[in-house]
């Protein structure tokens, strides 16, 4: 019987009659990717410099904070069914999407080690635990070709077949199953007055949180793309993917709290029945890998769009798989991955929206975004207004988290790359 491999899509516009996922779809998408061992970890990184109240506070509106933008950027890949980094191309000119390209390819690897390492140390962590035999290789190894196999598949099969029929039932009953666990272990009235150690300015820690959907910016239109209509995306990406960061943040924080260590695959190993939960969300957790490493493949096309799909999407992973065998267990506090993720993009999509919301009022030449000689040719394929904006936003950020964490980086840095691009256009 021979093998009948999806489609590729590419970096070209996706046809409309494969632009069928509604909102239960997305919902269900950006509800698996919102949540996981790595959201789990970023929600430990809260407490307990912050007491697990005010934690909770800053987890619910960070959420919203940074869902909103995500969902927006959502819009522009449903609206033209284009993939992410191609949508950069009227803002910033087809070689000036190049530089945030390789930015998000770099990320995206990163991600994806970082997915396979914490899914390889608590599956070695399991099998140590239950049956004394310890291979992180082999773990790494095993995960690293699950995500493989799942970008070679694609989205639509990963979310009807995958998702929706299977994985995230697991997701929401593990996660119910962990919080339940460590409240019984301590009450939450208990966890609520412990006292905060301090160290972590308030609104630094809201951008660890808005870091996380954030993260997704540079490739949510790559899924988006494939959207019935641009409203059904828009509200299941948003709703589903601020519930998912609320729970993910909330339930790694009040189980570090609980279970009174820093280790989160530690401490899910401690709750009733631990091992096994921490089976049943290594089943789920592949799907972000795969999220990262697909749109880590579709990417690269865009700076070489004829390269085939299904091998970047192996030579990555094996360049992932390498890295997670010598990067080890050196995963641990990686807020510096966090923070610069927000520094890079944050201020790319303060450019995106002005450009495309508001000057272009929704509508691009899909056309001419493939044409180097059309619209948005710009000088010599780059458009300065948009690289001049962008490093102003950057500047900002990270400006206040040398000088004022206090602050906040976050909304100052897409503020100042919005107006900066709007400025410059109307003047220039």
């Amino acid at each position: 019987m021979r093998i009948r491999f999806p489609p590729e899509w590419g970096i070209e516009p996706v046809p409309n009659n494969y632009r069928y996922l509604r909102f239960i779809d997305y919902f269900v998408l950006w509800t698996s990717l919102g949540k996981g061992l790595l959201v789990f970890w970023a929600g430990s990184l809260l407490v307990p410099q912050l007491d697990l109240g005010i934690a909770l506070i800053v987890i619910i509106l960070g959420s919203i904070i940074g869902s909103l933008p995500l969902a927006l950027v959502g819009i522009i890949g449903s609206d033209n069914a284009i993939p992410t980094m191609v949508m950069l191309r009227p803002s910033f000119g087809i070689y000036g999407s190049y530089l945030p390209s390789i930015l998000n390819i770099i990320q995206l690897i990163g991600w994806t080690v970082f997915e396979i390492v914490v899914m390889a140390l608590a599956a070695n962590n399991v099998t140590q635990s239950l049956f004394g035999y310890s291979n992180f290789y082999l773990w790494v190894l095993i995960f690293a070709i699950f995500c493989v196999l799942m970008g070679i598949v694609g989205p639509i099969a990963v979310v009807r077949e995958w998702l929706e029929k299977f994985a995230v039932w697991i997701l929401y009953g593990a996660t119910i199953w962990i919080a339940y666990s460590a409240l019984i272990t301590r009450n939450f009235l208990d966890l609520l007055t412990l006292p905060a150690k301090g160290g972590l300015p308030l609104l630094l820690a809201m951008d660890i949180v808005i870091a996380m959907p954030i993260s997704w910016m540079p490739l949510i239109s790559d899924y988006n793309r494939f959207a019935h209509n641009s409203k059904e995306g828009f509200w299941g990406t948003f709703i589903g993917y601020v519930i998912a960061n609320v729970l993910g943040y909330g339930v790694g924080a009040i189980l570090i709290l609980s279970m009174g260590t820093t280790d989160v695959v530690s401490a899910i190993m401690l709750v009733q029945l631990g091992a096994l939960t921490l089976i049943l969300i290594l089943i789920y957790e592949v799907d972000n890998g795969f999220a990262d490493l697909y749109s880590a493949a579709v990417s690269i096309q865009n700076l070489l769009p004829r390269l085939k799909q299904r091998l970047l999407i192996i030579s990555i992973g094996g360049l992932s798989a390498i890295l997670a065998m010598l990067i080890g267990e050196n995963i641990y506090h990686y807020e510096w991955f966090l923070l610069w993720i927000g520094s890079v993009f944050v201020p790319i999509f303060g450019v995106t929206f002005i450009d495309y919301f508001i000057l272009n009022k929704r509508r691009y030449d899909v056309q001419m975004i493939y044409n180097p000689k059309g619209a948005y040719k710009y000088r010599g394929g780059v458009n300065i207004k948009a690289i001049v904006a962008w490093s102003m936003g950057v500047i900002i950020y990270y400006l206040i988290v040398w000088y004022a964490p206090w602050l906040g980086a976050s909304i100052p840095s897409l503020l100042t790359s919005a107006f900066t691009y709007w400025i410059l256009n109307k003047l220039v």
